[in-house]
């Protein structure tokens, strides 16, 4: 604000509260000096959201205490640190391999919203045309949510699943959807070597490449209850 600006906030805030007022000519110069250094960077008024005159009325209706010039720009300070937390940066339409001209870019775009030249960018939701599907339903049309070149690159390093999937896709019986009644593999891990020791105990927990046939026997034998059902 300038030294205008200055003395109609004074001559506003004499009239709400009389505390303020300065009657004599040198004692008015004073004032506005003195509330002129920390009101240097705060605005009259803004286009979004900002009027000097209601953070003023603000405080002589909350506080017992005459209003101060700082009091002013502590007001001033929180409205903007609230816009720019509600501020989200658009995509600047500079070119990306530009870094000067995209960051000045973004700071133009903060700077306007913190001096209440613009309103906060907020977070939109990303929705479609049409009514929201089950993903269920997406997931059937797609096939998978994980395109085929990515899979086959897994596939090295997840045989299990990948030997699960492919047996899924041939219709062969899914061995690992069942719990081994020998290595007592738990639905969905793979079988273990367990081998039994003199004493009668099993051991071992070597991972097997294939599942045991048991297993597989069971599966098949669980399929085709399925099917008769």
């Amino acid at each position: 604000m300038d030294r205008r600006e200055v003395a109609a906030v004074l001559a506003y805030t004499g009239r709400l509260d009389p505390r303020t007022m300065r009657t004599g000519t040198g004692e008015a110069r004073d004032q506005i000096a003195q509330w002129q250094e920390p009101l240097d960077d705060v605005p009259f008024a803004t286009d979004h959201g900002w009027d000097v005159r209601e953070a003023i009325r603000s405080h002589v209706l909350d506080s017992p205490y005459p209003i101060l010039p700082v009091d002013i720009a502590r007001r001033w300070r929180a409205h903007r640190r609230d816009r720019l937390d509600r501020h989200t940066d658009p995509t600047p339409a500079a070119d990306p391999d530009d870094p000067a001209a995209w960051r000045a870019e973004l700071l133009r775009s903060r700077n306007a919203v913190a001096a209440g030249q613009a309103a906060p960018s907020t977070h939109r939701q990303i929705a479609g045309s049409g009514r929201p599907r089950d993903v269920e339903e997406r997931l059937r049309e797609l096939g998978s949510c994980i395109p085929p070149a990515v899979r086959a690159e897994l596939a090295r390093y997840r045989p299990t699943r990948a030997a699960r999937e492919a047996a899924v896709a041939e219709g062969v019986p899914d061995a690992l959807g069942v719990r081994c009644d020998w290595c007592h593999a738990s639905v969905g891990s793979p079988c273990r070597r367990r081998r039994a020791s003199p004493d009668g105990t099993a051991r071992g927990n070597a991972v097997r490449a294939t599942p045991h046939p048991s297993r597989v026997d069971l599966a098949a034998t669980r399929k085709g209850r399925h099917r008769a059902a």
